[in-house]
């Protein structure tokens, strides 16, 4: 791993070798910071906090990498769970950590469309999206049959 910064020594082994092997698989893709984040919808200084362990990767984050070093994310889900559980928190006042959860981390909420699960795609399609969706495609449609009608009237 030439060019990576050394990993804090008091890292937990599951972290350090998540993030070991998160480093590999940014070297795989021959990318830079930069275009990594433009392939995957992170940023450049996100990459390079997950990249240096100074905070866990969202598991999306973890999957586009995959994807874009065309590998299986099975495995690697696997340790990112791991490394998840095992990431050293910082200390947080304990009337900020009751209101806000604990301990416990949250994944990041923001998906990249592409990165959507199938089942949270088909809620959307249902939500108020997908409504206005039908009622643009109605419209698509009404327009189309008067356009239609315009030239077998006029033809």
């Amino acid at each position: 791993m030439g060019g990576w910064q050394p990993l804090p020594d008091e890292l937990p082994a599951e972290v350090r070798h998540f993030v070991e092997q998160l480093r590999l698989l940014k070297d795989r893709t021959g990318l830079s910071l930069v275009a990594l984040g433009a392939r995957t919808a992170y940023s450049k200084s996100s990459w390079h906090r997950y990249l240096n362990a100074t905070q866990p990767p969202p598991r999306q984050a973890v999957l586009a990498l995959c994807r874009v070093a065309g590998v299986d994310s099975e495995r690697i889900g696997v340790r990112w769970e791991l490394a998840v559980q095992a990431w050293p928190r910082p200390e947080v006042p304990s009337a900020k950590a009751e209101g806000a959860g604990g301990d416990e981390y949250r994944d990041d909420p923001t998906l990249p469309w592409w990165d959507t699960p199938p089942e949270e795609t088909e809620k959307a399609e249902r939500g108020p999206g997908g409504r206005l969706l039908r009622y643009a495609l109605a419209l698509l449609f009404l327009m189309f049959l008067m356009a239609v009608v315009g030239v077998v009237v006029l033809g």
